[in-house]
Order: structure tokens, then sequence, then C-alpha cells
């Protein structure tokens, strides 16, 4: 079952005039609660998201859904990268690959977050892959691979527990292997930003670098630990862990996560609001995103019905023992989580590139693709 199979995205019109209606039908009055509704008495927007979604942000979002997004315009445009499918340790993984022009490339594979999908990085490829074109240099041009993870849009079904991100890094290695690459570099976002360190320990000496938009090295507990962390970089970690224990460790929150989903591949107005939650920065994703991007990625999710598959990512999520050996690299963006460097070496051997940005966010391929793209390629420039 090694075939690689060329996939075209092609939504049935039954699918579409299915949305259509329940778009038209859905109770755009009040589709909701709205905790803090009047002059009064207004939530702060993060906790307002504690109580799953504001009205304020679904309800232009439903409203832009129904009477102005195009999603045929949409799906040409994402048919316009070339996409593929083909079978990894029993299961279907869709992936978008560009060659470069380049002969002397450097493959690279794009790891993307959640609730993001594979169109995360495709604003990135043409730059990625033919730098010439672009007044660039044309030794930093890249063979780009973007894979959906197990359960994530087109890679479905994803119908067994266990896809926890060591298992998904092993896929991922053995999808670069599959399509030539003997070695190759990563670079990982959010969930990416787990996957990513993951396959360098898995094949050190095949992943030549991983770079990532955010290291998640948190505090274990152990005597002294916090001992020479300045007043800020305690605060970091205070702020890290409640995102550590919310979006990972807590019962309830990951019990929800499986037990809402027929509401969110049943109801368009509870998929967007799930899919719109802040990052712990509190950074909304049409801070982000224009609203056709936005929607692009939770139509994909609406129309593949893999919004509560993905969700069970955290669940799986854990934490290896043994630090990475390979050449990691860390660009932090806005105000978006950075642990301290310490701890980031205790789980990291070899970091030999750490920069910090003021400007950008946690989705930086979208809000600051210039700055992210001169990253990756100063750091593949060092470890190459």
């Amino acid at each position: 079952m090694s075939e690689i199979r060329p996939f075209r995205i092609e939504i049935p019109q039954a699918d579409l005039d299915d949305l259509a209606q329940r778009l038209a039908n859905t109770r755009s009055e009040r589709p909701f609660d709205q905790l803090g509704g009047n002059a009064d008495f207004e939530l702060p927007v993060q906790l307002s998201w504690d109580y799953r979604g504001p009205r304020s942000y679904v309800q232009p979002l439903l409203e832009y859904w129904r009477d102005r997004f195009d999603w045929r315009a949409q799906e040409q445009r994402l048919n316009s990268f070339p996409q593929f499918t083909t079978e990894i340790d029993g299961q279907n993984v869709h992936f978008v690959h560009v060659r470069s022009p380049e002969p002397d490339a450097t493959p690279l594979l794009l790891v993307h977050g959640w609730p993001s999908s594979f169109t995360e990085f495709l604003g990135l490829i043409d730059e990625l892959t033919d730098p010439r074109t672009y007044g660039g240099d044309p030794t930093q041009a890249f063979h780009v691979v973007i894979p959906s993870y197990p359960g994530f849009a087109f890679s479905k079904p994803a119908d067994r527990v266990g896809w926890h991100p060591v298992r998904i890094a092993a896929v991922f290695n053995g999808l670069m292997a599959r399509l030539g690459y003997d070695r190759f570099g990563v670079h990982g976002n959010d969930g990416g930003a787990i996957v990513a360190p993951e396959m360098g320990r898995l094949a050190p000496d095949k992943v030549i670098g991983v770079h990532v938009d955010q290291i998640f090295s948190f505090a274990k507990g152990e005597p002294d630990e916090l001992n020479g962390l300045s007043e800020f970089e305690l605060k970091l970690m205070g702020f890290g862990q409640q995102f550590l224990e919310r979006a990972i460790h807590d019962s309830t929150w990951r019990a929800q996560r499986q037990a809402i989903g027929p509401a969110r591949t049943d109801s368009p107005a509870a998929l967007i609001a799930w899919s719109g939650q802040p990052t712990w920065s509190g950074q909304m994703l049409t801070d982000s995103m224009t609203p056709d991007e936005l929607l692009t990625n939770i139509s994909i999710y609406w129309f593949t019905s893999t919004a509560a598959p993905s969700a069970r990512f955290s669940f799986e999520t854990g934490h290896a023992d043994a630090p990475t050996t390979v050449p990691i690299g860390l660009a932090s963006f806005g105000y978006d989580f950075t642990p301290p460097r310490k701890f980031a070496e205790r789980d990291h051997a070899n970091i030999v590139q750490w920069n910090k940005y003021e400007i950008g966010g946690h989705w930086a391929a979208h809000e600051v693709p210039d700055l992210l793209l001169d990253d990756i390629r100063g750091f593949f420039a060092k470890v190459h």
C-alpha cells in the first residue's frame, strides 16, 4: 500500500447545499446565550471565551459564511497546489508536495497547528520553493511537503486511538522517506511544534534540523528548578502552566473535546465557536486571518467531518523524557509563549538559534510571513 495517489478536492454540491440550508436556518438572533450582553455587564474577551464563544465573534462569521463566502473559488485555489494521498501505518495521509525548480533544494516538511490545517502554510510555498523568482538566494530553496495529521481534513478517517505526536512523527518521517528524501528539515507551529521535535528525536540521522515557533518546555516540579528565573520568566511559566494543565492534562477539558464532537459536525455555529478560540495571549484567529482564510479552514473541517477527531490531538499529547539532539531553532513571535531558556535547553540539547520578535503572533505564517521565511532560511543555512 505504498502507492502515492494524486488528489483533488471535490466537495459534492449536495454538501454545499446542505451547509447553505443549515446556515440559513441557524438561530441568527441568539445562536446561544450571550454572557455580558449589555453595557452594564461585559465579560473580558478571554473570560467570555472560557464559556465557549461570544456571539460577537460567531455572528459576523456566520453571516459572512452564509452570504459572501465562495467555497468553489477557494476549492479552485487549493487545487492549484499539487496534492496527494498515501497510506502509512494503516492511515490515509493527505499532503501537498511542491518541488523546487532548484535541483539542490533542501526538502522541508511543514507541520501545521490546530485548529488550523494544511492551509496554514500555503502562502509560503512560492517563496520557499523558488526564491530566485522573488529576488532571493537560490541556494536557500526548499522542496516543500505539507501533510495533514491523521484525522485532520483529508487525512481521514482516523478511527483508532493512539495517534499521539510520536506516532504522527513516525508517519511523517515515513512520508519523507517514501518521497525519496533521505535528509530533510522540519518546521512546526502550535501542535506542529510538538510533532516536529519528535521527528528529530526518532530519526536524528535523517532530520537535519527542526525549526519551531514555540518550544513547549515547562516546570517539572523538581527541586530548585525555578532558581535563577527572572520575574518575567516566572510569569511566563505560570501562564504556560495554566495552558498545559488545561489543554493537555485537564480531564474535563479533554472529555469535552469528544463529547461535543456531534455539535461541531452538525452545527456551523458550534464549529465556528470552537475553531475561533483565542490563544493563551488572547489572540483571535480573526486577528491573524482574513474571513476567507478562516472560513476556508473551517469549511475543510466541516466538509470532511473531522472537527471531532482532530481535537483528540491534545488528549493524545505527552512529553518525552529524553532530550532531542538534532539542531533546534526557535522563532517566537509577538506575545506567543516562550519558555525560560534553561527549560528549553533541558529538553533540547542542541539549540542553535533563539530569536524573539516583538511583532507577529501565534499564527506567524499568516501574520508575518516574510519574517518567518527569513528565520527559517537563516536557521537551515546554519545546519545544512
